[in-house]
């Protein structure tokens, strides 16, 4: 395409977006709407995600060592551990190092267990992490069939239901998602298509006095893919300094102690690029498929 010919088709692009200014804005207000809803809800599934991760990585085994066990054996043992299936690391933790931990988490209240330390109570154990979460219950089964292994802990119970919360949550934000994703394309592309439909005899009388079908196009393709990008600008300036806000309040409060949520630095520039990214497609999209019935003359 020359570049006189692109010039003027972004110039009529253009003018037709203010000669049509209210259709105009009601294609960058449907856009704004639905893309700000899909980028909250994107925004809440990404972190549900990450928060499910955190949760299943922390999922660990405990295999408790009897107390006849000779120390110098440990190394042995760690390495018979090793060698089952779906098992990516062990680690050895004494006693005293478990109680230590104990003590710390407790924080306070922890204090009182400091008279333990003569007297150990704990067992030295082996923490052993799986290569996925889900596969820890049948480890730890094998595990316990160890003889010098005493008892084992991970959860039992509470794990599988876990992971049936967090599949279930994944699964239910990626349907929703899509499922907005599908109204926005749908609300925008008919929005757009009503802007174009205002313009048909506009169509007809070029394609008349000889005009080619991409010719037609290029101002609508462009028009369309400006008024998906305009309508993409609100929504990401709203979930970037809104997720900031939500971000400091929940980390500042919670992040130590209960979740963290994803860093503000990439999600929301990835996010802005795929909210441009989705305008602009289906703003693109919409002008086409209605421009296409208009050229059938």
């Amino acid at each position: 395409m020359k570049i006189r010919t692109l010039k003027r088709h972004l110039v009529e692009a253009f003018k037709s977006m203010g000669r049509n200014g209210w259709m105009s804005f009601a294609s960058i207000s449907a856009v704004t709407v639905t893309l700000l809803l899909v980028s909250v809800f994107l925004a809440i599934l990404l972190n549900i995600n990450y928060i499910a991760s955190q949760i299943e990585d922390d999922v660990q085994i405990r295999a408790y060592i009897e107390r006849t066990e000779k120390q110098e054996n440990y190394a042995a043992y760690q390495k018979e551990l090793e060698k089952l299936d779906k098992v990516k690391t062990v680690e050895y933790q004494s006693k005293e190092k478990g109680l230590d931990e104990l003590i710390k988490s407790l924080g306070d209240e922890g204090e009182a267990f400091s008279s333990l330390k003569n007297e150990n109570p704990l067992r030295d154990a082996f923490i052993i992490y799986t290569e996925k979460p889900q596969d820890t219950a049948a480890v730890a089964k094998e595990v316990d069939k160890f003889k010098f292994v005493n008892k084992v802990e991970y959860g039992k119970g509470t794990v599988e239901k876990l992971f049936k919360v967090t599949d279930v949550a994944r699964n239910v934000g990626i349907v929703l998602v899509l499922g907005l994703v599908f109204t926005a394309m749908f609300l925008i592309s008919n929005t757009i298509k009503l802007t174009i439909v205002t313009r048909r005899r506009e169509i007809e009388i070029m394609k008349l006095v000889g005009a080619t079908n991409g010719f037609i196009r290029w101002p609508f393709f462009i028009e369309g893919f400006a008024l998906g990008v305009a309508g993409a600008f609100l929504p990401i300036l709203v979930i970037a300094v809104g997720y900031q806000a939500i971000f400091d309040i929940v980390n500042q409060k919670l992040g130590t102690v209960f979740i963290e949520l994803l860093p503000v630095t990439p999600l929301i520039p990835q996010l802005a690029l795929l909210m441009l990214l989705i305008g602009g497609v289906i703003g693109v999209w919409g002008s086409l498929t209605s421009v296409r019935k208009f050229l059938k003359i």
